[in-house]
C-alpha cells in the first residue's frame, strides 16, 4: 500500500512550527509495509484543504491528515471533510462524556466551543483520544483509508500508536519491513562510502534490500532496509547485510540501535568499573551535559570542570602559566596538561579535555577558527589530537563533544 501525509496549517507554512508530524507518521507507516508516497503541507485554506484531499485519494491507499480540529474559527478540518464525504456533523455522546470529564478534572467551566469538538462526521469510524479533547475519525472507502488526527504531536501519536497503526496491520497485504540502522562516527561520508565500497554484494540485486547513508554533525547512519513476503526471509537478509557492512566499518560503527554514543560510553565504563571526569573549555560543559543526560551517569561521572578563563586552567586544574604563554591555551600541551589535572584533582580513572577557537572570530592562520584539541588521560598515558570542525559556532561544539566521546570509547575497546 501507497501512503500520503497531509499536515494542515498556516503554522507550518510560514515555519513557526517545526513539521515532525509528517516524520512520525512516515516512520510508522513504514514498519506495517506502508510507503510513504508523498507529504502534503497545505494551510488553513478551504479550497487548498479540499484539493490536497482529492488529489491524495486519487494517488494512494492510505491518507493521514492532522492538524486543524481544535476550538478556534481557524480550525476547518472538520468542515472540509465533512464536504469531502458529503455528510453532516453528528454529536458524539461519548466523546462528549470523555470532555467533560477531563473539564472537570482539571477544574474547567465547559463552554460551546468545547461541546462542539464533539461533534463528529457521521460516516466516519471515530478514533478516541484518551489524551486530549479533539477525537480522530477513520473513513473507509473504495478500499481506501482516510485517517484525520489532532495536530498536536503527542495526541497524534497516542492515536497512531494505539489506533491507527494496529487497524493498518491487521489490513497488511502480508509483506514485511525490517530495518537496522548502525550508527558511525569520526569519519565523514565520502570516506565511509570509500570504506564500504560496492554495496551489490551488501545488498543484491533483487531490491528487496536497500542501503542508505544519513549524514548529520554526529556522524553517519547507514540504514538497512529489508522488504520481503517472508518475516524469517527478511531477518536473514538483514543479518547477512549488517554482518557485511561490519566487516567493512566495525571501527566506526558504535551503535546498532537508538543508543547515542553517551550512552555506550557508560556502558563501557560501568562494564569496567572506571570513572570519569571532563575539563572543557570551548565545549562550555557540553560534554558533562551528554554525560549526565545518562540515567545511572553517577555511578562512572565524578564531574566536571568548565575552565573557560585561563585563569581558571590554572587554579582549578593546576596547568602551567608557562604552557600557556609559551603556547597558547589552545594547543597540545595545554589540552594534555587539563586532562591531567582532571584526572589528579578528581582523582578519576580516566579523563578527557576540550580546548578550542568555536568562533566566529578569535582564529589566526596559525590557529584558525574550528580549531580543537581533545585531550584524553589514564594511569598509563596522556596525550591530545588535532580536529578542525569549521566556523559555526554551535556545530563545532556537538562535534568537539562527539569526538571526545569517541576518542574515549576508542581508547576503552583498545581500537587506538
Amino acid at each position: 500500500m501507497k501512503a500520503e501525509i497531509i499536515t494542515i496549517g498556516d503554522e507550518l507554512l510560514i515555519g513557526q512550527i517545526i513539521n515532525t508530524n509528517q516524520a512520525y507518521i512516515a516512520e510508522k507507516l513504514n514498519t506495517v509495509g506502508i510507503d510513504c508516497d508523498r507529504m502534503t503541507t497545505v494551510g488553513d485554506s478551504p479550497t487548498v484543504i479540499t484539493d490536497s484531499f482529492t488529489a491524495a485519494f486519487n494517488r494512494v491507499d492510505v491518507i493521514c491528515v492532522t492538524g486543524g480540529l481544535g476550538p478556534t474559527h481557524d480550525d476547518i478540518t472538520k468542515k472540509m471533510v465533512c464536504e469531502f464525504f458529503n455528510t453532516e456533523l453528528v454529536m458524539h455522546e461519548e466523546t462528549l462524556e470523555h470532555i467533560k470529564a477531563l473539564a472537570q478534572r482539571r477544574n474547567i467551566a465547559m463552554i460551546q466551543s468545547n461541546t462542539d469538538q464533539a461533534l463528529v462526521p457521521k460516516s466516519c469510524t471515530v478514533i478516541p483520544n484518551f489524551v486530549g479533547t479533539a477525537p480522530g475519525m477513520m473513513f473507509e472507502q473504495n478500499e481506501k483509508y482516510f485517517f484525520v488526527m489532532p495536530g498536536v504531536p503527542f495526541e497524534m501519536k497516542e492515536m497512531l500508536d494505539n489506533w491507527v497503526i494496529p487497524f493498518l496491520l491487521k489490513k497488511n497485504d502480508g509483506s514485511v519491513v525490517l530495518h537496522r540502522t548502525l550508527k558511525t562516527t569520526g569519519i565523514g561520508e565520502s570516506m565511509l562510502a570509500k570504506e564500504i565500497g560496492d554495496v551489490e554484494p551488501i545488498i543484491g540485486t533483487d531490491g528487496t534490500v536497500t542501503l542508505a547513508f544519513l549524514p548529520n554533525q554526529m556522524g553517519t547512519k547507514l540504514r538497512i532496509t529489508v522488504k520481503d513476503t517472508s518475516s524469517d526471509s527478511a531477518k536473514m537478509k538483514l543479518q547477512h547485510a549488517e554482518l557485511l557492512l561490519r566487516a567493512k566499518a566495525e571501527r566506526y560503527i558504535y551503535s546498532d540501535d537508538e543508543k547515542d554514543l553517551e550512552d555506550v560510553i557508560g556502558e563501557l565504563l560501568k562494564e569496567r568499573k572506571m570513572t570519569l571526569a571532563v575539563a572543557e573549555s570551548c565545549t562550555g560543559g557540553l560534554i558533562a551535559n551528554r554525560i549526565t543526560n545518562v540515567p545511572g551517569s553517577s555511578e562512572y561521572f565524578l564531574g566536571g570542570y568548565i575552565v573557560y578563563h585561563n585563569n581558571m586552567k590554572m587554579q582549578s586544574l593546576g596547568v602551567p602559566e608557562k604552557l600557556i604563554l609559551d603556547h597558547g591555551a589552545v594547543s597540545k600541551v595545554v589540552a594534555e596538561s587539563m586532562a591531567h589535572g582532571a584526572r589528579m584533582t578528581s582523582q578519576s580513572s580516566v579523563a578527557l579535555s576540550a580546548t578550542g577557537i568555536a568562533g566566529p572570530t578569535g582564529g589566526t592562520p596559525e590557529k584558525p577558527v574550528g580549531l580543537v584539541w581533545i585531550g584524553y588521560s589514564d594511569a598509563e598515558s596522556t596525550f591530545a589530537l588535532k580536529f578542525n570542525f569549521g566556523d559555526y559556532r554551535m556545530r563545532f561544539k556537538d562535534r568537539a563533544s562527539q569526538a571526545a566521546l569517541e576518542l574515549l570509547r576508542r581508547k576503552l575497546l583498545k581500537m587506538m
